[in-house]
């Protein structure tokens, strides 16, 4: 009697598990910051809407390889392509991530990923978005990086790579120049702020920098000869 009893109770148990840990499982919430609007795969010359086939691959909640395969979409034949996710943020802005092919996506960072409930059918921002993420408060002036006994100018580097409009993360190989090698460095970004006085702000190799603070940022139109930099490294 005793060991149909325990039985019994290892049977329920085992019922009951799986249920608590998709429970405790943070991704089991859907709780990610980003709500997504639209889905974009291809190049700038030729690209697809697939927010539904994003869909269909999301409820099955598990991360996939970004391919033409995956996307079941080929806009542009024998090129590489990218997958272009346009979401909006907790502060309502919006907000664009860029995977290339043979990336791995995957939806932690989306609310509501597996049910499949996002996509604005609105939404009619194209390959470049239909933000405003170009309004920040900060209008860049110049861009250092190095350190106080030696720095470069990477001005036009930065202004490329915020034309990618994506996050990156800091070291001497994201501009291709190692000013002081062996040596601590940071990049400083000088900008002038909404009441006209300049501002710097600091990023340390290995942090993640985002361009949301700047006005014109993904545009690049700053650090021009109108905006004039103080020119000192210290700002």
């Amino acid at each position: 009697m005793f060991q149909i009893r325990l039985t019994i109770f290892l049977m329920l148990a085992l019922s009951i598990l799986p249920g608590r840990l998709a429970a405790q499982d943070p991704r089991g919430a859907d709780a990610g910051e980003y709500v997504i609007l639209n889905a974009q795969y291809g190049s700038d010359r030729s690209h697809v809407d697939v927010t539904g086939r994003l869909k269909e691959l999301a409820r099955h909640d598990r991360p996939f390889r970004i391919s033409h395969d995956s996307m079941n979409a080929d806009p542009d034949h024998g090129r590489t392509k990218v997958l272009r996710i346009f979401a909006r943020g907790p502060n309502g802005r919006e907000r664009m991530f860029e995977f290339r092919d043979g990336s791995v996506v995957d939806g932690a960072m989306f609310r509501s990923w597996r049910q499949g409930d996002w996509g604005d059918e609105h939404w009619n921002g194209g390959w470049n978005g239909g933000r405003d993420n170009d309004a920040g408060e900060y209008v860049i002036l110049s861009a250092q990086y190095g350190n106080e006994r030696r720095h470069v100018d990477v001005t036009n580097r930065l202004r490329e790579m915020a034309r990618q409009d994506r996050t990156f993360r800091l070291d001497y190989r994201t501009f291709g120049v190692d000013p002081d090698e062996g040596h601590g460095k940071v990049l400083r970004i000088f900008a002038r702020g909404p009441n006209g006085r300049e501002h710097m702000f600091e990023y340390r190799d290995g942090s993640v920098i985002d361009g949301a603070e700047f006005r014109g940022w993904d545009r690049g139109e700053w650090g021009n000869d109108n905006d004039r930099w103080s020119g000192r490294w210290e700002g």
